[in-house]
């Protein structure tokens, strides 16, 4: 599988680093003149300049994330709108730490095997149709979202492959009659991701900025348990129905399918029994799991959890420290999410959430709570349009949504579930929304109009199911 994210040659014009990197500046520039003629802060007018020039460098990418953020962090040094010690607390975010350890353990999962023996079994035992394919995909995902905290190392890493693969078993190519399957498995397992990922607070890299934002905001705690809880019934709804509806909507024209089961038979043969790092591996996320769910009892935090898992693969020798080290992802995401919970804090310390929930409120005044949460959680899902990464639409819109919604009078607990699950959901509408979706349509199986056509139906599914209901299920918990 070969995707390609650029031209080899030099590159020039309006595509040139340079060119994107002014544009950023330009408009956070904009943004900071502005704040002139406004009774905002004047130093936290200037880090959103920044953080806004920020967020639209992760859209226009001139340069890497963390190369962008350190700028960023670095321009407000300079000019005295940040101490050092200021420019440097996000780093030390239990939050953060915890996103590190959750690549690390991804990273584990793909390495010992463990991560495609799981999905591997699942197509052996419930691939007997097309149906039957996508539905193991749907479970392979849901059992790995619980620990495997990258999407995009679950969906590119495990997921994208094996479905290449069994759509290819079934002669059915990006070049060839992509309607046999690999069209119907692609759009399954790009929006199956996406699911599981809304479902567990470890299903997604960012997720836990969301988490941050509740608890920062309403104080109160939405953490692994109580996310996972409020997902169980419209999450399990939305896999349940997820192979049907995409049926439909690209109906494959292969029903059965013993060759792709064969394939995928051929390779769980070839990986052999399992291994003693498979066994370490399970033991540890099963133990994992339990302390996630059970932290009422032992009150062991949900990075406490995750940092001493680490730990016990190092220790056994499933991982070395050079695994560790080398997780390039891991250490550049403790870069860019760092420096971008600096920023994010500094904007709630320095009293510019205040000031725009302040104007926020004039809209909301008349509305009822549950009104107003459903209102916002339907303009910051279609925001995502606007938006190339999960990461920068969360960090720039979670916060001040619920911000919003705490002045509106909105139950936390409601408000939390609305934001965290939505923050993942919303990567349906587009096939630029997040890494596993870039990797699926990078397959070749689906055009740009069907896909776009697709995410627009299933986003009004999410929709219905996640706010109808969704909000019945909350009710019942007794969180509004």
């Amino acid at each position: 599988m070969t995707i390609r994210h650029g031209n080899s040659t030099k590159q020039r014009g309006l595509t040139s680093p340079a060119v994107r990197l002014f544009i950023c500046l330009f408009f956070g520039s904009l943004i900071w003149v502005s704040g002139l003629w406004n009774e905002v802060n004047p130093q936290a007018w200037t880090i959103f300049s920044v953080f806004i020039a920020v967020i639209l460098s992760f859209i226009l990418k001139p340069y890497p994330m963390g190369m962008m953020v350190m700028i960023g962090l670095l321009i407000l040094l300079v000019t005295g709108n940040l101490t050092i010690d200021e420019a440097l607390s996000g780093f030390a975010d239990s939050t953060v730490w915890l996103v590190v350890a959750a690549f690390l353990i991804a990273a584990a999962m793909i390495s010992t095997g463990l991560g495609k023996r799981i999905a591997l079994t699942l197509v052996v035992r419930l691939g007997k149709t097309i149906r039957g394919l996508a539905y193991a995909i749907c479970g392979s995902e849901l059992i790995l979202a619980t620990v495997v905290p990258s999407n995009t190392a679950r969906g590119g890493g495990i997921h994208a492959p094996i479905v290449n693969s069994l759509s290819h078993s079934l002669d059915s190519s990006a070049e060839s009659h992509p309607e046999k399957a690999g069209e119907y498995l692609t759009l399954v397992g790009s929006h199956a991701n996406l699911i599981a990922a809304a479902m567990f607070m470890t299903g997604m890299a960012a997720n836990p900025l969301v988490s941050k934002a509740v608890e920062e905001i309403y104080d109160i705690e939405f953490g692994w348990g109580q996310w996972a809880l409020g997902a169980l019934v419209p999450g399990l709804v939305s896999l349940a129905i997820l192979p049907h509806l995409m049926y439909w909507l690209s109906k494959p024209t292969v029903d059965q399918s013993d060759e792709a089961r064969a394939e995928a038979e051929k390779d769980l043969m070839k990986m052999g029994e399992v291994g003693r790092s498979e066994w370490i591996m399970l033991m540890v996320l099963a133990t994992m799991l339990l302390l996630w769910s059970t932290k009422a009892i032992h009150g062991l935090g949900t990075t406490t959890v995750a940092l001493t898992g680490v730990a016990v693969l190092l220790l056994t020798g499933a991982q070395t420290w050079k695994d560790v080290i080398s997780n390039y992802r891991a250490w550049d995401t403790l870069v860019w999410l760092g420096g971008l919970l600096t920023m994010a804090n500094m904007l709630l310390k320095y009293g510019f959430i205040e000031w725009f929930v302040g104007l926020a409120q004039h809209v909301v005044t008349d509305m009822s709570g549950v009104f107003v949460v459903i209102v916002l959680a339907v303009i910051y899902f279609y925001s995502m349009y606007g938006f190339s990464m999960l990461t920068a639409h969360i960090a720039s819109m979670a916060a001040p949504f619920l911000a919003v919604c705490l002045y509106a009078g909105v139950e936390g607990l409601m408000a939390a579930a609305i934001f965290a699950y939505f923050s993942c959901l919303c990567g349906c509408t587009t096939n630029y929304s997040s890494g596993p979706v870039i990797i699926y349509f990078g397959l070749g199986y689906v055009t740009v109009p069907k896909w776009f056509k697709i995410g627009f139906i299933m986003s009004l599914v999410h929709l219905s199911v996640w706010i109808g209901l969704g909000l019945l299920w909350w009710k019942a918990l007794g969180w509004w």
